[in-house]
């Protein structure tokens, strides 16, 4: 459209040119004594615009001459400037490559040409940008090289071009420059001055998933279970982790955070500090219950903490109802003192409800030891001990019954049961011939 109309004019303004100069019958007369030069007014203002034109071309000619040597110039800076911005790319490609050396001389290349650049007053607006960006490079390069020295003179530079406060970049800049430096410590195995350096990071920054990386690694490394328990925690809720990972990491802290306690008080604030996710765990819920009772505590607390867990392995059942149940079992075998008509009540239902689990039979047949139901106690750990594959605890129930038996004054059952209470205390390998 465009085009269309800029031909419609040219067309208008070649019309009118035609019909003034068709029609103009004007002269001009040039005096120049003695002479006398007359031409048409076409012709003056024919020879006027030529006489225009070689002026502005004479003049263009002599303005480019004159900015000869200031195009030369500018064009030595240009190169200069593509130099300078290759070097800090090979320097950036060769640090990824894993080749160090290399990194470290293209960063150096780089500054040398930066500083030439200042030199002449030809700096660039990034000027300070990119020179705290080559100094970290070379910082990196140096440290991969275990060249700690040089490492920390870059690191220092970079800090020192960049100005203060300076804009949103220059702080990024400095806060990538912290991060390095607690990794760096991390890497040197000095917990404490990696925490020290995320703890000069501005909170925003202190919450990105890298800081909160390093500050786990730095807390796991310092011995400080909570702080890289709640910095797990920070990384779950950001999924810096996958959900399997993430579920791994805390589980471990958990686990240490339990085995750290050492007095039932200190394990009480340590459970109350749990979400209620993390107490329903089977992971956590059970070892923290054997933790308590080693300590110490009290067996209806201990069976306070096993009720989540008991309520979700027995209603839904799965490979980690195979693989949790017999823990639980012992367990919940030990903290049996005190036991209340509730808990009875729930052993006994899981009980019936899965006749063909031998390990729940068991366990309600020694709640019923407890209460002193005796008949019942017989009853169910009769039916649970030949099925038991656990040599403990088919031990214990051939134990008990032959306990009951003497107390019954049966003593040919209790001679049974005795012996096959030793007869399961031996576990005979699958092979025998391979003990020889």
């Amino acid at each position: 459209m465009r085009a269309a109309l800029w031909l419609m004019g040219l067309f208008a303004v070649a019309v009118a040119m035609a019909l003034f100069a068709g029609n103009n019958q004007s002269s001009v007369t040039w005096f120049w004594s003695p002479y006398r030069v007359d031409m048409s007014l076409n012709l003056a203002l024919a020879l006027l615009f030529l006489a225009f034109l070689l002026l502005y071309a004479a003049l263009r000619a002599l303005a480019v001459l004159l900015q000869m040597p200031h195009q030369a110039r500018r064009w030595r800076m240009q190169q200069k400037e593509r130099g300078m911005n290759q070097s800090l790319l090979e320097a950036l490609s060769h640090l990824q490559a894993g080749r160090f050396l290399r990194a470290r001389k293209s960063a150096l290349a780089a500054l040398s040409t930066e500083q030439s650049l200042r030199e002449a007053k030809a700096g660039l607006p990034y000027g300070e940008r990119l020179n705290a960006t080559a100094h970290l490079i070379a910082a990196d390069a140096s440290h991969a090289l275990q060249d700690a020295a040089l490492r920390d003179k870059h690191w220092q530079q970079a800090l020192d071009v960049l100005p203060i406060p300076g804009n949103t970049q220059d702080m990024e800049i400095r806060e990538g420059a912290q991060m390095r430096a607690a990794r760096w410590a991390l890497d040197d195995r000095d917990a404490a001055e990696s925490i020290r350096r995320l703890g000069e990071l501005p909170l925003g920054a202190g919450r990105r998933t890298i800081a909160l990386r390093i500050k786990l690694k730095a807390a796991r490394l310092s011995g400080d279970t909570q702080a890289a328990l709640d910095t797990a925690r920070l990384l779950a809720k950001h999924r810096a982790f996958s959900p399997a990972a993430s579920a791994s990491v805390v589980r471990g802290l958990l686990l240490a955070s339990i085995r750290d306690a050492r007095d039932t008080s200190s394990l009480q604030q340590f459970w109350l500090s749990l979400d209620e996710d993390e107490r329903a765990m089977p992971e956590v819920a059970i070892p923290a219950t054997e933790r308590l009772i080693e300590l110490g505590g009290e067996a209806q607390q201990a069976r306070a903490w096993l009720l989540p867990v008991w309520e979700h392995l027995l209603t839904q059942p799965g490979p980690r109802t195979e693989t949790h149940l017999p823990k639980l079992v012992e367990v919940l075998q030990s903290c049996l003192g005190k036991l209340d008509g509730a808990w009875l009540a729930r052993m006994e239902a899981a009980a019936n409800a899965n006749p063909r689990e031998p390990r729940l039979q068991y366990l309600a047949g020694m709640a019923c030891v407890q209460r002193e139901l005796w008949g019942k106690a017989q009853q169910l750990l009769t039916r649970a001990a030949p099925l038991l594959q656990d040599p403990q605890l088919r031990t214990r129930a051939w134990q008990r019954l032959a306990l009951m038996a003497e107390h019954r004054g049966d003593m040919e059952a209790s001679a049974i049961a005795w012996k096959l209470a030793a007869q399961a205390m031996v576990v005979l390998p699958d092979n025998p011939a391979q003990d020889e």
